[in-house]
């Protein structure tokens, strides 16, 4: 009964192939090969997991990796369909700046940067990469950038503001 409910939880889960790398280990005898499978996995409604797996084999490197993108689920604050705020995620010489966009503009980024927001259930953002354009990095950046944001109720409270002053212009506009 366990195993059916797992299954049916991983069915509604958004999991997409970021990178299939041929990695090698220099050792005595010659060079060991593995497979490296990173993996982003998302429920489009605000929760994103990263996973990275090794092994000989590609199926089992992308067991490895789905299994710990599932662990590493973690909430990101999105308001509406866009982000509340512009922030820029750094990780070794990748820097991925993620900017709010009113609706209706799409996902404006490319390659692990498309995957990871789209995972997440962001529907309208513009993005550019800056710096490394390494993969990994640039997903582990796009990653650290989404850890930043903070909701505009959470800063309203902080601040002791009215969450209106907070909300994007767009917004701003619409209620004036």
């Amino acid at each position: 009964m366990e195993k059916k409910e797992f299954q049916t939880m991983e069915q509604q889960y958004d999991e997409r192939v970021i990178e299939i790398a041929r990695v090698a280990k220099v050792v005595k005898g010659g060079r060991r090969f593995q497979f490296r499978v990173a993996i982003v996995t998302g429920d489009n409604n605000g929760r994103v997991g990263l996973g990275v797996g090794k092994a000989n084999a590609v199926p089992d490197a992308m067991r490895k990796a789905t299994e710990r993108a599932h662990k590493n689920m973690r909430k990101v604050a999105v308001y509406s369909t866009t982000i509340p705020h512009e922030v820029i995620g750094k990780v070794a010489g990748a820097r991925v700046l993620l900017r709010p966009a009113s609706q209706g503009t799409g996902v404006i980024a490319a390659g692990g940067v498309r995957a990871v927001l789209e995972a997440a259930g962001i529907r309208d953002i513009l993005t550019k990469s800056l710096g490394s354009a390494n993969d990994l990095n640039v997903v582990k950046a796009t990653f650290l950038a989404l850890d930043q944001l903070k909701s505009p109720e959470e800063e309203a409270a902080i601040r002791g503001k009215n969450v209106k002053d907070l909300t994007p212009f767009w917004d701003r506009r619409k209620h004036a």
